[in-house]
């Protein structure tokens, strides 16, 4: 039997959609809500968020904002390229970089658009900064 029941975390989620959505109306501070957003994780999840946010403001020039309650990153038109979904917020044991339709990382027929992250070494960094490069076009 198939159930249309949300999850807690996911109705928090589509509130957290609504509220973002209302704010930018309002004229909302996004990059403010972005940092605000790390500010709130704790442990792993926030360390590698603050890592990521770093990678993005070093390697393209995606505007920060959130995503569902969640730090992300959008092109300039506004279209979220990238979002950063901490492991805890869905009681998971990792934390995923999760790119979205503008992001240009399209190879062949198949592609990734999701990668699992349990912690950031230099040689991670290195990939994702790449990763990053290749899914914005400028």
């Amino acid at each position: 039997m198939t159930t249309t029941t949300f999850s807690k975390e996911e109705k928090a989620a589509m509130k957290a959609a609504i509220a973002e959505k209302k704010a930018m109306q309002e004229g909302a501070d996004a990059a403010a809500a972005c940092d605000a957003a790390i500010a709130a994780m704790t442990g792993t999840d926030r360390e590698l968020a603050e890592a990521f946010h770093q990678l993005v403001n070093e390697n393209t020039t995606l505007a920060a904002k959130t995503w569902y309650g969640m730090p992300a990153y959008a092109a300039a038109e506004g279209k979220t390229v990238v979002a950063f979904k901490p492991g805890s917020k869905f009681k998971i044991r990792y934390a995923t970089l999760e790119f979205q339709q503008a992001a240009t990382l399209d190879d062949g027929n198949l592609w990734p658009v999701g990668f699992a992250l349990t912690k950031m070494d230099d040689a991670d960094k290195k990939r994702i900064a790449d990763i990053l490069k290749a899914a914005v076009v400028y």
